[in-house]
C-alpha cells in the first residue's frame, strides 16, 4: 500500500510548496499515522470511537464521525485511503461519491476490501461485515462513482486455502465466534514470510483470487 502511495505521490504535478495532503478513512487511532505521515500532512476519519485513545499522539488528527456529507474539511486531498473499511458501510457507493468530491482531480484512491463470499467466516460476522467483494462487484463502484480504475488486483492467494478449510470446518462443525487474539511472534514471522513470498512470485500474475482485493483509482468527470 505504502508504495502504491509514494509511487501516486510522485506521479502528481508540483502545484505548490505546500506538503501534499492525505486523508485515511477509518483510520481507528492512526495506526497507520507513522508512516503516512512520510509522504504529507495525515488527517484521519473513525466513525468508531471505541478504537481511539484520549491519550493518542494522532488524536487532534483525527475526526470522530461519520464519513458523510456532513465531514466537510476546508480542503481538498491529494491521496484517500479506505483501507478495509468500505465492507463495512451498508451505502458504499454514497462514501465513494463523496471521497470523490474531497480529492483534486489529480488526486488518488487507494482502497482495499476482502475478497469473495465463498470465503465468509466466523471472522467476518465478528468484524460486522455486510460483503465480500470481487472485482466484478466492486469496479463497478468505482466507475459509477466518479473514477477511473488505474489497478485492479487481488492479494493474500496463500490464505485462500486457509480460509476456504475455515469455512468448510465452520459448515460441518458450526461456529464459535470469539474475539481474534494476537497471534505468538513465529506465527506472525510465517504469515509475514508467505506475504512476502507470494509478492515476489504470484503477485507478478494476473491472479483470479486472493482473500483481499486491492484497487487503485483517480478521479475522472
Amino acid at each position: 500500500i505504502l508504495k502504491k502511495l509514494q509511487a501516486a505521490m510522485k506521479a502528481m504535478p508540483v502545484s505548490s510548496n505546500s506538503p501534499r495532503r492525505i486523508l485515511d478513512v477509518g483510520c481507528g487511532d492512526g495506526l497507520l499515522f507513522d508512516k503516512l505521515q512520510s509522504f504529507g500532512t495525515v488527517t484521519g476519519v473513525e466513525g468508531n470511537p471505541h478504537t481511539m485513545s484520549a491519550s493518542s499522539k494522532w488524536r487532534n488528527q483525527i475526526h470522530c464521525g461519520w464519513f458523510d456529507e456532513h465531514y466537510r474539511p476546508p480542503n481538498r486531498f491529494d491521496a484517500i485511503l479506505m483501507l478495509d473499511i468500505l465492507e463495512h458501510m451498508p451505502a458504499p457507493l454514497d462514501a465513494l461519491k463523496h471521497a470523490r468530491t474531497l480529492l483534486h482531480e489529480e488526486g488518488v484512491l487507494i482502497a482495499t476490501v476482502p475478497a469473495f463470499m465463498t470465503l465468509w467466516t466466523s471472522h467476518d460476522d465478528l468484524n460486522h461485515h455486510v460483503i465480500r467483494y470481487t472485482r466484478k462487484d466492486f469496479e463497478p463502484l468505482l466507475r459509477d462513482s466518479g473514477f477511473a480504475i488505474t489497478e485492479s488486483r487481488y492479494l493474500y492467494h496463500w490464505t485462500c486455502p486457509v480460509k476456504s478449510a475455515i469455512r468448510l470446518k465452520e459448515k460441518w462443525f458450526g461456529a464459535n465466534p470469539a474475539s481474534p487474539t494476537v497471534p505468538p511472534a513465529w506465527v506472525n514471522q510465517i504469515c509475514y514470510g508467505l506475504s512476502r513470498l507470494e509478492q515476489a512470485t504470484l503477485s507478478k500474475l494476473p491472479m483470479p483470487f486472493g482473500s483481499s482485493l486491492l484497487v487503485v483509482a483517480s478521479p475522472q468527470d
